[in-house]
């Protein structure tokens, strides 16, 4: 349940920082920005618990 109400409040918070931006073209590529870097940093950190558990072998 806390969990689901942090999940909550960053997405409030993502919300309310683009609200009454201009120009609209920016605050879009800003928006797909954003989530693009959520994805880099999550696969970043999938691929290092990867090689922790499974030993550092290259």
């Amino acid at each position: 349940m806390y969990m689901m109400g942090t999940l909550l409040n960053f997405k409030n918070l993502y919300f309310d920082a683009f609200d009454n931006c201009e120009p609209k073209y920016l605050v879009t590529f800003l928006k797909v920005y954003s989530v693009f870097c959520a994805l880099m940093l999550f696969m970043a950190i999938y691929a290092f618990m990867y090689r922790a558990f499974t030993g550092f072998e290259f």
